[in-house]
């Protein structure tokens, strides 16, 4: 198999916008809005050194509307069904692909994703309710359907609610079957699931089973398991589990997967820097950091009230030999995972600060922790925010299997036809 010829090459396709941003913004102005410096702008313009391929997004926002409508500039087509705030998007454009549709029931996700994916079509809501017929052609099916029915916490809460989990979940968990009609409707020919860690031992292994019984048995899949901790990229433990699939016998091996040293990144690159080189962020408009007086908004350190309250929360549960409690970190460490719980008190991770109470992680923190850009917009409350980011998948461990994916979808060596991909997530 080769390539099709009328296929543009990424970075061209980077330079397009940056060349039409030109026409619009100085080096310096479009270099504050990027969060680079103006010299890497010129050098990108020299073609000294290669911009990368993520500033894509920010870059269209800047050049609306002289781009109508999204080029054809993709290496292969993808769709992106329970789609959040677009992260494995972000990951499967970084690679070559071209959105072509996407799904998000909830409201404020699609604020956030229209913010940072505004050349793109229309949003769909609610897959249940979308015909798998209606859905156009792909190359690649990117979907993720809720963890909260497989998640310890969300099996732990819906326990003590007397609520059904899993599969018995009738509004959460059966989604795993909206995603199935439409691999049976449009036969794709690989997938990429990503899950909760605990999807795997979820009701004694029995939900796992389901899940491996239709991809294999039902779907006719040749899946590969593995479990990944985003700690290999960024500076968070967060386990989650990746089940990849291809509809006919392909050379794919986990062991191709090349993980940096886990640990390696602390959450220091993802602190503000209140040394004076934290980059001015207009979107951002100092909701998070206070540039005159170099130093995080105040509303992010805890209140005395909820300070104590935590201490003593940990006291008690420490009192009883429970593991219940606060996590204590500075720039050294790494973090417990974020949750879309953080909203609440932001227990799990809370910055030490001199002479001062704890603070939790700005948003613009959280989206660094997830791997994020900070060309990335947030659009949305603090609330809000922490919340879809606690529900986000950490974009450079999907990169990073995207990549090992591809060379199965445009190599020739995979005899892989370039059609018909899914990743699910």
């Amino acid at each position: 198999m080769t390539k099709t010829s009328n296929v543009v090459p990424r970075q061209d396709v980077v330079l397009e916008y940056l060349k039409a941003a030109r026409k619009r913004h100085s080096q310096v102005d479009l270099a504050r809005m990027l969060a680079v410096d103006a010299r890497t702008i010129r050098r990108w313009e020299l073609r000294e050194t290669e911009p990368p391929s993520y500033i894509v997004p920010a870059l269209k926002q800047l050049v609306l509307p002289l781009f109508a409508t999204q080029p054809e500039d993709g290496e292969f087509k993808f769709i992106d069904l329970f789609a959040g705030i677009g992260g494995i998007r972000t990951a499967f454009e970084e690679v070559g692909g071209r959105c072509v549709y996407t799904s998000e029931w909830d409201s404020y996700a699609q604020k956030t994703y229209t913010a940072n994916f505004p050349a793109s079509h229309q949003i769909a809501g609610d897959i249940t309710q979308v015909s798998e017929s209606e859905i156009p052609d792909h190359d690649v099916l990117l979907a993720g359907f809720p963890c909260q029915p497989f998640s310890i916490a969300g099996v732990s809460k819906k326990n003590a609610l007397g609520k059904k989990h899993g599969f018995a979940d009738e509004t959460q968990g059966t989604l795993f079957f909206d995603l199935a009609r439409i691999i049976k409707e449009k036969k794709p020919r690989a997938f990429l699931l990503e899950n909760v860690k605990n999807l795997k031992s979820h009701d004694k292994g029995r939900t796992f089973e389901i899940i491996r019984r239709v991809l294999e048995e039902d779907l006719g899949y040749h899946i590969h398991v593995k479990i990944i901790d985003a700690a290999h990229f960024v500076p968070q433990h967060r386990e989650r589990i990746l089940i990849v699939g291809f509809k006919d016998p392909v050379g794919f091996d986990w062991a191709a997967l090349k993980l940096p040293e886990k640990g390696a990144v602390k959450l220091a690159n993802i602190f503000h820097k209140v040394d004076g080189t934290e980059p001015e962020l207009p979107w951002d408009e100092d909701r998070y950091f206070d540039h005159s007086k170099k130093r995080v908004n105040p509303k992010f350190t805890l209140s005395d009230h909820l300070w104590t309250y935590l201490q003593n929360y940990a006291a008690k549960h420490k009192a009883k030999g429970n593991g219940f409690g606060f996590g204590l970190v500075t720039g050294k460490d790494i973090a417990r995972t974020l949750s879309a719980r953080y909203y609440k008190d932001g227990s799990e991770i809370l910055i030490k600060q001199p002479r001062k109470n704890p603070r939790r992680l700005t948003p613009r923190e959280c989206a660094r922790l997830m791997g994020l850009p900070d060309t990335f917009r947030i659009p949305v409350s603090d609330t809000r925010a922490y919340k879809q980011f606690g529900n986000s998948v950490a974009v450079p461990v999907i990169r990073a299997v995207a990549e090992l994916m591809s060379q199965f979808i445009v190599d020739e060596s995979s005899q892989l036809p370039l059609h018909n991909l899914v990743v699910v997530a």
